[in-house]
């Protein structure tokens, strides 16, 4: 299957708003408005949908959710799709979305990361339409560390342009903003020092191939489903797949990445991404250790603390993008280019 990428977004096209998971709640609706007035700006026309509630878990009934994200990626008229964030459900949609209908209509842009890489990974596997795991709708007004990209950088570059992206050398390791209180905040605090950490020795790491992956308690459910299978995915090229916890303890990510190493997530990897997390530790295992003990079968260079999670900043990947990633003593560095 070849890759598909929706054209860049140009002032004057419509972003379409849903929440395929997690609604926003009234103590956090200005903050979505600030959002949204920061895309209007840029010359985009916002249209927020129905399924937005974010009195429980989820934003609407399934059947719902899953209808509406249908007729946003196959209306012409839309050219990029942007949550508000993830939440913990989408896998509910998976069996509604009519992936047919989507895969036959014009591509358009699919943004996000958390639960809804549970939508978008698959969005890619299937269709062949490349979907950007990045900085979801929330996170737009903030302004991008140097040497990092936005996902509007991403969806509004010309196809074939490469697109650097190097570490910033800092991220937060604590705390959060609360957006109830804060909804125009647009600085990220970035209090720790850090970056890129290969985890399985030593040496010089080159490698290209194009980018598959997401957050691994979501995706690790879909693992030997038609959802996952990245057996026939672009043509056969080398991957690079990324992948980043949000929460879950080092045991539980250990268990995770094997079985999904066993159902052949990982079978075509030149290279796996992991990304910087604050998810805990376990008493005799840590997060790093956790990956090693899966991923080192895989005899691949393991890159570690890269900006592709739940820790801020972030570093928004391509879902379908040729990738190539070097990280030397000297030098970290990613470029995707969108052909």
């Amino acid at each position: 299957m070849d890759v598909r990428y929706p054209r860049p977004l140009r002032p004057g096209d419509r972003v379409g708003v849903t929440s395929p998971s997690s609604g926003v709640a009234k103590k956090h609706r200005e903050r979505l408005d600030v959002a949204i007035r920061d895309l209007e700006a840029r010359g985009y026309e916002v249209v927020v949908g129905r399924c937005m509630d974010g009195s429980t878990h989820i934003s609407a009934p399934a059947a719902e959710r899953a209808a509406e994200l249908t007729d946003l990626l196959t209306d012409p008229s839309v050219r990029a799709v942007v949550p508000p964030w993830g939440g913990e459900t989408a896998v509910d949609l998976l069996p509604l979305l009519d992936f047919d209908r989507i895969g036959r209509a014009e591509p358009t842009w699919v943004v996000g990361y958390s639960d809804t890489a549970t939508i978008i990974t698959p969005l890619t596997l299937l269709t062949g339409v490349a979907t950007v795991h990045g900085n979801n709708l929330m996170d737009t007004p903030y302004r991008t560390p140097e040497g990092l990209l936005s996902w509007l950088d991403v969806v509004t570059a010309p196809l074939g342009e490469p697109l650097v992206q190097t570490p910033p050398g800092r991220h937060r390791a604590s705390g959060w903003d609360d957006y109830a209180v804060h909804p125009e905040v647009r600085d990220l605090t970035l209090d720790t020092a850090g970056t890129w950490t290969r985890l399985d020795g030593g040496g010089d790491v080159d490698v290209a191939g194009r980018l598959i992956g997401g957050c691994v308690e979501t995706l690790v459910n879909l693992a030997g489903t038609r959802y996952l299978d990245t057996a026939s995915f672009a043509g056969g090229d080398d991957l690079v797949v990324y992948v980043e916890a949000c929460e879950d303890n080092a045991f539980t990510i250990c268990r995770n990445l094997h079985g999904m190493r066993l159902a052949g997530f990982f079978d075509r990897a030149a290279a796996v991404l992991v990304g910087r997390t604050k998810a805990p530790d376990a008493p005799t295992l840590t997060q790093h250790e956790a990956v090693l003990d899966a991923l080192a079968p895989l005899g691949v260079p393991l890159v570690a603390d890269v900006e592709c999670g739940h820790v801020p900043p972030y570093l928004p990947l391509v879902n379908g993008a040729r990738a190539r990633v070097v990280h030397t003593a000297a030098r970290s560095e990613i470029v995707q280019t969108l052909a």
